[in-house]
């Protein structure tokens, strides 16, 4: 079992504190989401794991089985098993999907042992094609330049069939829901269920309980002002899909008399 530990985070954007004060604890086995509205900090949060460098962390710490994150490079933290999906990814034209994830996958590979000849075609091409269908994407996506032309649903989908291919030991989804339909809804779920297990955890940072309908999280954390407010189960996503963030924080407190 791997952990993931933030302990006491402050982080600031061009000398604007955003993050500040959070401590959250992550387990392999668990899925965790963060709900919040939109300003509170939680795809500041998403960024400074990875390693953005617009993200300056001025206090606290993040460890990955104690080992210092926040000391790594953005490669590094990868390397070690952490993984983002983007809100908003960014289109590499020239770049076709299948050429990016084998290339992920080999520079992984012979980080780990620079003796590594990477993975063979023919093997790469049956993972490949396993996930796509397990995501329902169409084959053709392969040859497409990444998230070039794609609609929000199709760029979402790849950053999902990325986390199934690379395997991370933590995914942070950013607002992994923004803008889809139902329908890309479930297929994004699909996915973190598929890798849902004792080698993997993920953290789902979202606005709304609805795509908490597909994926059931072990523990749901309510983000406000820069820090997690409250934490508890599925009754939390259902009591702010029912009464909104305003005045969370105190029914939380009545609640809790």
């Amino acid at each position: 079992m791997a952990q993931l530990e933030i302990n006491n985070l402050h982080v600031s954007i061009e000398g604007s504190e955003i993050i500040k004060g959070l401590s959250l604890v992550m387990r392999t086995g668990e899925i965790h989401a963060i709900m919040g509205p939109n300003g509170t900090g939680k795809s500041t949060l998403a960024y400074t794991l990875m390693g953005h460098p617009n993200y300056e962390v001025t206090a606290g710490s993040v460890t990955l089985d104690g080992e210092d994150v926040l000391a790594m490079e953005p490669n590094e933290r990868a390397l070690a098993g952490l993984f983002l999906a983007f809100q908003y990814p960014s289109a590499v034209p020239g770049v076709s999907i299948a050429n990016f994830l084998r290339t992920a996958i080999n520079s992984k590979r012979r980080a780990l042992d620079p003796d590594d000849k990477g993975i063979a075609l023919l093997d790469f091409r049956r993972l490949l094609i396993d996930n796509m269908n397990r995501l329902k994407v169409s084959q053709d996506f392969a040859g497409r330049y990444l998230n070039d032309g794609f609609s929000g649903g199709e760029k979402k989908r790849v950053e999902v069939l990325q986390m199934l291919t690379l395997q991370p030991r933590f995914a942070i989804l950013d607002e992994p829901d923004s803008g889809l339909d139902i329908d890309a809804i479930k297929i994004v779920a699909d996915g973190v269920n598929l890798m849902r297990g004792e080698n993997f955890g993920g953290l789902i940072i979202t606005h709304y309980q609805r795509i908490l309908n597909y994926v059931t999280p072990d523990f749901v954390h309510v983000m406000l002002g820069g820090r997690i407010v409250a934490s508890g189960g599925a009754e939390l996503a259902l009591d702010l899909e029912e009464n909104g963030y305003e005045g969370f924080e105190e029914r939380w407190a009545q609640k809790a008399r």
